[in-house]
C-alpha cells in the first residue's frame, strides 16, 4: 500500500505543466474522504485532475475531521487518465483513545477505480455517468471482530451521475450529483464489513448539491445513507454543509461542518472537516 501512495504522489509532483489543464476550474471536484474525486463524503461522477481527452491529471490530499470523541485523518492520491479512468488510493486513521479501549486507533487502506461510462458534466444532453469500486481493508480486525463484524476486507460498488447546470440558481451555476452505493461497510469500513444483523450488501443513496458563486467558490450540502449491520451500535447517516475554494487548478481547500450521528454508541458526533488538495 505504501508503494501505491508513493507512486501516485510522485505522479502529482512530477507531472509536467501541460498535463491535466483541459477542463473548467472546479469541475474535478475535491478529494472525497475515501480518495475518489467528489465532495467530502460522497464520490461524484467527475474524475480526479483536469485532464481532458488524451491528457493526464493527478491529485494528492490530506483531510482531518474532528468530532466530540473522535479524530479521523485521511490522506492519499488519485490519477485521472484521459477523462475516462480514475485510480485512487487512501489511508485512513480513526483515533479512538477517548473510548478507554486497549486500541489507540483504527486504520484502513482503500484502493479505488472509477470509469466514466458516458455523458458529460457540462455539455450535451446526458449527465456524466461513472461507475466505481473501492477495495477496503482494515489493518487490525480485533476490535471489528469483537463487535460482530464478519469481514476484514470488502469492496464497495457505486454508480454516480452528475450535472453542472449553468446560470440556473440566481444566475449561478448549480452542481447536482447522486450516487448509489452497494456496500456492507460499517462506519465506512473502519469497523469491518457485515455483521450479526445483516451480512449482505445494502443499496444506499448518497447525494450532493453545490452552488458555484463564481468559478472559485462553492457552497453546498451532502447526505450519505449508511447500513445498519451491527447490534452493538446503530449507525446513523452522514450529513455535511461545506464551502470550497478553488484558487487555481493546482489547489483546493474544503471546510465543512459534519454530522456523523452516533458512532460506537457515542452520540452527536459533530465537528469540523478540513481538506487540502494539490494537483494537476
Amino acid at each position: 500500500m505504501t508503494r501505491v501512495f508513493a507512486t501516485l504522489a510522485m505522479l502529482v509532483l512530477c507531472t509536467p505543466g501541460y498535463a491535466g489543464q483541459g477542463r473548467l476550474l472546479a469541475t474535478g471536484g475535491a478529494s472525497q474522504v475515501e480518495g475518489s474525486a467528489g465532495g467530502g463524503t460522497v464520490p461524484w461522477a467527475v474524475l480526479a485532475g483536469y485532464g481532458s481527452r488524451g491528457q493526464f491529471g493527478a491529485t494528492a490530499f490530506f483531510t482531518r475531521i474532528d468530532t466530540n470523541d473522535y479524530a479521523l485523518k485521511a490522506w492519499g492520491a488519485a490519477a485521472g487518465l484521459s477523462n475516462r479512468v480514475e485510480l485512487s488510493a487512501a489511508r485512513q486513521r480513526l483515533d479512538i483513545g477517548k473510548l478507554g479501549l486497549p486500541f489507540d486507533a483504527l486504520r484502513q487502506d482503500i484502493v479505488g477505480i472509477k470509469v466514466r461510462a458516458f455523458g458529460d458534466l457540462v455539455y450535451g444532453r446526458a449527465p456524466q455517468i461513472a461507475i466505481g469500486a473501492q477495495y477496503k481493508r482494515v489493518d487490525d480486525f480485533t476490535l471489528p471482530s469483537a463487535v460482530a463484524a464478519e469481514r476484514r476486507s470488502d469492496v464497495d460498488f457505486y454508480l454516480s451521475a452528475a450535472r453542472l447546470f449553468l446560470a440556473v440558481a440566481a444566475r449561478r451555476n448549480l452542481l447536482v450529483n447522486t450516487t448509489l452505493r452497494y456496500s456492507r461497510a460499517n462506519q465506512g469500513g473502519l469497523l469491518g464489513f457485515g455483521g450479526d444483523l445483516e451480512g449482505s450488501r445494502s443499496l444506499l443513496f448518497e447525494g450532493s448539491l453545490a452552488v458555484l458563486f463564481n468559478p472559485r467558490w462553492a457552497l453546498g450540502v451532502e447526505y450519505r445513507q449508511k447500513p445498519d449491520n451491527l447490534s452493538f451500535a446503530g449507525e446513523d447517516d452522514w450529513k455535511n454543509a461545506f464551502v470550497a475554494w478553488f484558487p487555481n487548478k493546482n489547489a483546493s481547500l474544503v471546510a465543512s461542518w459534519v454530522d456523523l450521528g452516533s458512532i460506537a454508541n457515542r452520540n452527536n458526533q459533530q465537528g469540523l472537516y478540513l481538506s487540502l488538495q494539490l494537483g494537476y
